[in-house]
């Protein structure tokens, strides 16, 4: 189980990168024919007006799906804000409980946030919501991938949760032991 869900956290991951490099490539192409239009004026020729279409848009949407996506794999590489200070506070036990409450609380918010974008998504599927830019994109397509990156990051959240409650540590624990033992803390 714990390959399948290493991969599951490893391809949203992949998912998300392939959405930023998507973003670099869109702004570099629509850079370079602006670049190239402004050489062809200096020149006296006349421009070549190549433009991407809602470029601002599909770059807004590649960027949710890049942040949603992410969200399981950031999670357990230790790379959401956590404020540990107060943990060791509470010694060892309390350290415990006070994850675990703490990824109660997250996956019951995530749950939540998971059902309320699955509506909207279902709902803009149904209507047959469109962007309103020059690319009419279907709403549910970036909707659903907000709705998917959710979904991985609730499963990501019971995982640490149940490692946590068999006794075990979450990943991201591990991990910031880890970092504290390379930048010499306790």
């Amino acid at each position: 189980m714990r390959k399948v869900l290493n991969a599951v956290y490893g391809a949203a991951l992949v998912g998300a990168c392939l959405a930023m490099i998507a973003i670099a490539v869109l702004v570099f192409a629509q850079i370079l024919a602006r670049t190239l239009d402004r050489m062809l004026v200096f020149l006296g020729m006349p421009r070549f007006g190549f433009i991407i279409p809602s470029l601002t848009e599909i770059g807004g949407f590649l960027f949710v799906a890049s942040a949603f996506l992410a969200l399981a794999a950031t999670l357990r590489a230790a790379g959401h804000v956590r404020v540990t200070l107060l943990l060791r506070w509470f010694g060892p036990r309390g350290d415990r409980i006070m994850t675990v409450l703490v990824l109660l609380a997250a996956l019951g918010l995530t749950a939540f946030a998971l059902w309320s974008v699955w509506l909207l998504t279902w709902a803009s599927f149904l209507r047959g919501s469109l962007s309103i830019g020059i690319v009419a994109i279907p709403l549910w397509i970036p909707q659903g991938v907000m709705t998917l990156g959710l979904a991985i990051f609730a499963v990501a959240l019971l995982d640490e949760l149940v490692s946590m409650l068999r006794g075990g540590d979450a990943a991201f624990r591990v991990v910031e032991s880890q970092r504290e033992a390379a930048e010499g803390g306790h």
